[in-house]
């Protein structure tokens, strides 16, 4: 017999955060390990040990919305001097933590930050900022914090820049002993995020200068063009009238074919594992307690035959190719568009009812951030769930349950 999501949903809020952390200390989950990209590419995930509990989904009810706790960097007085350059690369989840990243180091250096550009997959691809993000919203939200201009000054692109590799999450010992000796002697630089680990732990709320300057940076800066986001709202709204109609969740599940094809998904022998599969996906949600009323959106662009047993359950189930409006097709879904593709992603992924990342990394943890902020904090981390029902509350993220979510350093 189906369980209708709506009869069962109520009794998570009524769980006491404190229970809900009780069961989440007996599970080590995925987002709150640090791996070597190197090693997975992603944090890995865990195989959770779920307790015999009757069937129940994540409450539809959204969290009030975080306002932030961090004060606008003080207005810098000096002039600014010499200038950082830096590109996007990836999708916005890297965008979000290469713009903090750079933010940061031009507060700290008192340096000039260069609009980027972003660069694609394959060389010789590149897209302006505006793009994709609203270049005025980025500048006027920095202003007084960092200068922010378009471009280099005609003299100083005769000059080759000082290249810098910068670890994610840069901490300000980093910046002092290895980036402003270089600054001093060659004042322009060129900048490369890169990630040795995937950390978006909550550091205490923001108590300093540079902190305050990472929380605005990360939250505050970055806004989609307005072609995009209206692109989501038609999207969204099919999906949401889908949900309406039959009184069901519109849950977003992050799964790229692709990346598990490249991928092993086995359970290691510490139990982990770095990604779920279509049909395991599908048996985690059967088992707590979503059935096929549940309109589903998945973050493939086109339909995958290793997809139909996932569909065959969930028959709601729809990838861009079957949402995005007709006349937008040509420009979101050409080739070589996939960073407006994984825009579309994380745009639809913060804003569902429910989110189910497949595959952990870095996407996963900043959808989790933007959600967080908004009062979305439905987020189901997947696991091998034993023949017991277990309840879903079981499987909300540790970003969430632990509030150990670098956002909730950002906003109280």
């Amino acid at each position: 017999m189906a369980v209708d999501p709506r009869q069962v949903l109520a009794g998570f809020l009524t769980i006491s955060m404190f229970a809900m952390l009780g069961n989440m200390i007996k599970r080590d989950h995925f987002d709150s390990i640090e791996v070597s990209i190197q090693e997975t590419s992603v944090v890995q995930f865990d195989a959770l040990k779920a307790e015999e509990k009757s069937v129940t989904q994540v409450s539809t009810e959204s969290s009030p919305e975080l306002k932030p706790c961090w004060a606008k960097p003080v207005p810098k007085i000096e002039q600014s001097k010499g200038f950082i350059t830096f590109s996007l690369t990836g999708g916005p989840e890297h965008h979000i933590s290469q713009v903090t990243d750079a933010v940061v180091i031009a507060r700290y250096l008192g340096a000039i930050l260069v609009i980027p550009d972003i660069r694609g997959n394959e060389v010789g691809q590149r897209r302006n900022f505006e793009d994709m993000y609203d270049a005025d919203n980025f500048t006027a939200r920095l202003t007084g914090v960092i200068e922010v201009v378009r471009e280099l000054p005609a003299e100083v692109t005769t000059e080759n820049p000082a290249v810098i590799r910068v670890p994610n999450r840069v901490s300000e010992d980093f910046i002092k002993n290895n980036i402003q000796p270089v600054f001093r002697t060659k004042s322009y630089l060129r900048l490369a995020t890169f990630f040795p680990s995937i950390n978006l732990k909550a550091s205490g709320k923001p108590n300093t200068d540079l902190d305050s300057t990472a929380c605005l940076a990360m939250f505050g800066s970055l806004v989609m063009k307005q072609e995009i986001l209206e692109v989501v709202d038609r999207m969204v709204e099919r999906l949401r009238t889908l949900s309406r109609n039959t009184g069901s969740q519109f849950i977003a599940i992050d799964i790229r074919v692709d990346v598990l094809e490249k991928k092993s998904c086995r359970e290691k022998s510490n139990g982990r594992k770095p990604c779920y599969t279509a049909v395991e996906i599908r048996d985690f949600l059967r088992k707590v307690g979503f059935n096929a009323d549940n309109t589903i959106y998945l973050t493939e662009t086109w339909w995958h035959e290793s997809l139909n047993p996932f569909k065959e359950v969930f028959p709601k189930t729809y990838t861009k190719d079957d949402l995005i409006p007709a006349e937008k097709k040509g420009h979101f879904l050409q080739s070589g568009g996939a960073e407006l593709q994984r825009a579309l992603d994380f745009q639809i992924c913060s804003k569902s009812d429910v989110f189910v990342p497949a595959i952990s990394g870095l996407f996963y943890g900043n959808v989790a951030g933007k959600r967080i902020t908004w009062g979305r904090t439905q987020i189901l981390v997947p696991s091998q769930v034993p023949s017991s029902s277990p309840t879903a509350s079981n499987f909300i993220s540790p970003y969430v349950s632990k509030k150990n979510h670098v956002a909730y350093s950002c906003f109280c």
